[in-house]
């Protein structure tokens, strides 16, 4: 067998007529088949013929002067602010488990160091030069917002929590607030208590 005969275009239109789907109606068998020259030929031409879409986009939202819907802004996100010149402070996330003798001596329970085995989160955000009665603390599911006169924190947690059972309190001694927050997850085999 020669290199002209496998190379020629009839050769290679007969392999994409074979690696082509079955077409339903054989009516428009023409439609579908290669009308050019083996120059126009591209590795897009072999196999099924792509339908373009001509279905129109349907907006979700009834208001059509909406942009998006609020499912797609992710929360936390109206505070974001730029455009305010002060400065995030330094801050440290820590998870925290309870632990009994059972767990740490026995392993009867199924818990290890991992994140996923937390109950609380801990964040330590220094504030120097701060007093107490000028922070501005808010927590809501996935985002805290702290606010000073000098400094500003928008931080996205890691895990949800629960905003109702968190605890705040202002160490002065070492200029840090320390905040803890339960974390809310749904139960697993691993977190299962």
């Amino acid at each position: 067998m020669d290199v002209d005969s496998v190379s020629s275009g009839s050769s290679l239109q007969f392999l994409a007529k074979l690696l082509r789907e079955a077409p339903e109606d054989d009516d428009d068998d023409d439609e579908h088949a290669p009308r050019c020259s083996v120059s126009a030929m591209t590795p897009g031409s072999i196999g099924p013929v792509k339908k373009e879409a001509t279905d129109t986009f349907q907006a979700k939202s009834e208001n059509k002067k909406t942009i998006w819907d609020t499912e797609e802004v992710p929360e936390g996100s109206e505070f974001d602010d730029t455009w305010d010149p002060r400065e995030q402070p330094e801050y440290q996330i820590l998870f925290k488990q309870c632990v009994g003798t059972e767990d740490v001596f026995f392993g009867m329970s199924r818990k290890d160091p991992s994140t996923a085995c937390c109950e609380d989160t801990v964040i330590k955000i220094k504030l120097p030069d701060t007093k107490y009665s000028d922070i501005t603390l808010d927590i809501q599911d996935k985002v805290l917002d702290l606010r000073t006169p000098q400094k500003k924190l928008l931080l996205h947690l890691p895990y949800q929590v629960d905003s109702k059972k968190g605890k705040a309190r202002f160490l002065s001694e070492e200029e840090t607030l320390e905040v803890t927050l339960r974390v809310s997850r749904k139960f697993d085999f691993i977190n299962f208590a």
